[in-house]
């Protein structure tokens, strides 16, 4: 077996405990590397994508970047569209990051466009 880094190690141990603890909700999963942030709300049980938001999406490309505001509207995006499937009440999966900066200001975006977490 392949030895994990630290933070594949994180990402697991955080995506286990959500498995547990969630129940049937859906799971918001946040991304994030040094240009975008993404985020999308997955259906565990159907195996599926909900609804699904980032800084490449056609809208925003170009004007968007890796900063708070834009990990901001993302949060709010991808709410409405939860919203619009259906989904009020989800488990967020931060993925192993740090729950700050760019990955709080999405949580904090989506909990105001509706979700509740």
């Amino acid at each position: 077996m392949a030895k994990l880094s630290l933070f594949a190690r994180r990402r697991q141990r955080v995506r286990t405990s959500l498995r547990a603890r969630g129940g049937s909700r859906p799971r918001l999963s946040i991304h994030r590397s040094g240009r975008h942030i993404y985020a999308q709300v997955i259906d565990d049980s159907a195996g599926r994508t909900v609804a699904a938001a980032s800084t490449l999406d056609k809208d925003v490309r170009g004007k968007a970047g890796a900063t708070a505001e834009a990990a901001a509207d993302v949060g709010k995006r991808v709410a409405a569209a939860a919203r619009k499937a259906g989904v009020t009440q989800v488990v967020f999966d931060r993925g192993g990051f740090l729950f700050h900066g760019r990955v709080k200001a999405l949580a904090d975006a989506a909990r105001e466009g509706g979700l509740e977490f």
